[in-house]
């Protein structure tokens, strides 16, 4: 792909030569002069350990990034999404003193 032809948001295909043995997908994050950094979304269970070491993201050079196409037994990577809730105080009983 050419640097003009992604888009931040956009998802797109990639291969890593270095880190990853399978073909993933990510989403655009940044763009660089030669290349991008992908969130990595979609990905072979493969790769599973290695993603995980990454932290679900990954600088892939131009030259591997191709259109996006859903991958065969793909597993999609989970987001860190922290939910926080107020936690109720249980109901206190006040005893009778006589």
């Amino acid at each position: 792909m050419k640097k003009s032809d992604v888009k931040v948001g956009a998802l797109v295909g990639a291969k890593s030569e270095e880190e990853l043995k399978k073909p993933f997908i990510g989403k655009v994050e940044k763009i660089y002069e030669n290349s991008a950094l992908l969130a990595i979304t979609s990905y072979d269970p493969v790769d599973e350990t290695a993603i995980s070491d990454l932290n679900n993201k990954i600088v892939v050079n131009f030259k591997n990034l191709k259109s996006a196409r859903s991958l065969k037994n793909s597993k999609t990577a989970k987001a860190n999404e922290v939910k926080v809730e107020k936690i109720k105080k249980p109901a206190t009983k006040k005893e009778d003193s006589k």
